[in-house]
């Protein structure tokens, strides 16, 4: 792993003290920042990688992410083209050379750039550039809305999908809790092999020169990330040109910061007066749900006193045709009664009459 733990606790002081000297400059909005003095790296060297995924294991373990479903002995996801989620913050890809040679692995993960893109982009400033070398962040200020992910030349930073509450952009933080402990990051204290070395950037670029200066035919005489976007403080070296083993040659040596620093210095003054605009289109949204409940109230009134209007006029109508009936029926039963009085009144004259004849007349 290339240093002694008393070395490493000896360049933490001098970082921490570099710092605090040193402004406080952070890579977020629209500043420039040409990173910390001293701060710290890791360099990869994929002439040593074996591909046996322990940098891996550690990672899952070092942040208690959640087991994977295959298990980190199983070496058949090396011929998949992976690249880092949400639950896993660094993989290991395999490419096979087209010669037969044996073939190249190459670990993927957060470059921690000097001048961050995804903290350029960041107008929250939930991701910031801090004085160990790592790029951290921190949730509480997180928005959601991703600018990191698009903004990131290498495809890193992850997002929680899944997550329907509590949705974080997730990404590798160089274990940077346990570099301010003293601590070596997980990958680099479980590599067999001494493929990653944990260091200062400064001194990772010179043990990076050596080892291409003493086997030149063993290594590509370039550094990635040694001018990459401005410089990273992941850093590696290969016998391999990068084109070939999945990393980009076309990024240029150009800041994002220098890209971004003109159009997100207007972010605040558009963060500032959104609430404005948002209050002025709420104000007039509800003016017309005011009129437009006005005139329903009206409307429905209206209707209210048609229909009210409709039924008298119903109602009169047969009420007056109720009368007419009610009398003619009072009149058909008084005819009727009248006709009835008037026939038992005759016929109760003719019985008298008939009486009268029938009665016998006295004797003289």
């Amino acid at each position: 792993m290339g240093i002694s733990r008393r070395q490493f606790l000896g360049w933490l002081g001098a970082a921490g003290a570099g710092a605090t000297v040193a402004n406080p400059a952070e890579a977020a909005s629209n500043k420039q920042f040409s990173g910390y003095p001293d701060s710290f790296g890791i360099l990869h060297d994929t002439t040593r990688c074996i591909g046996c995924r322990k940098c891996e294991e550690a990672c899952n373990k070092v942040n208690e992410l959640p087991v994977p479903e295959q298990p980190f002995d199983d070496l058949s996801v090396l011929d998949q083209n992976r690249r880092t989620r949400s639950d896993t913050y660094t993989v290991v890809n395999q490419f096979r050379k087209k010669d037969g040679q044996l073939p190249v692995f190459v670990k993927k993960q957060c470059n921690h750039c000097l001048e961050p893109a995804c903290a350029s982009a960041c107008f929250v400033r939930a991701l910031r550039k801090v004085k160990t070398g790592a790029v951290i962040y921190d949730e509480s200020l997180c928005v959601g809305c991703r600018y990191c992910m698009v903004a990131c030349p290498f495809n890193i930073p992850a997002y929680e999908y899944n997550e329907a509450l509590t949705p974080r952009v997730t990404k590798c933080t160089m274990c940077h809790p346990r570099i301010e402990k003293g601590l070596l990051p997980g990958c680099v204290d479980s590599c067999p092999k001494e493929a990653l070395t944990f260091g200062t950037r400064e001194r990772l670029v010179n043990i990076a020169r050596r080892r291409i200066q003493k086997y030149p035919n063993a290594y590509i005489d370039h550094i990635y990330g040694e001018q990459e976007m401005g410089g990273t403080s992941w850093l590696t070296i290969s016998g391999t040109p990068f084109s070939e083993i999945g990393m980009r040659e076309d990024l240029g040596t150009h800041t994002a910061s220098s890209f971004t620093a003109g159009p997100l210095a207007a972010v605040p003054v558009v963060v500032a007066l959104w609430p404005v605009l948002l209050t002025g289109i709420y104000a007039i949204s509800k003016r017309k749900d005011k009129i437009a409940a006005e005139e329903r109230i009206h409307a429905v009134a209206q209707t209210i006193a048609d229909a009210n209007e409709e039924m008298q006029v119903k109602l009169a109508k047969m009420k007056d045709s109720m009368n007419k009936e009610k009398e003619a029926a009072i009149n058909l039963e008084v005819k009727r009664a009248l006709e009835d009085a008037a026939k038992e009144a005759a016929e109760s004259q003719q019985a008298s009459e008939e009486t009268g004849s029938d009665t016998p007349k006295e004797e003289k």
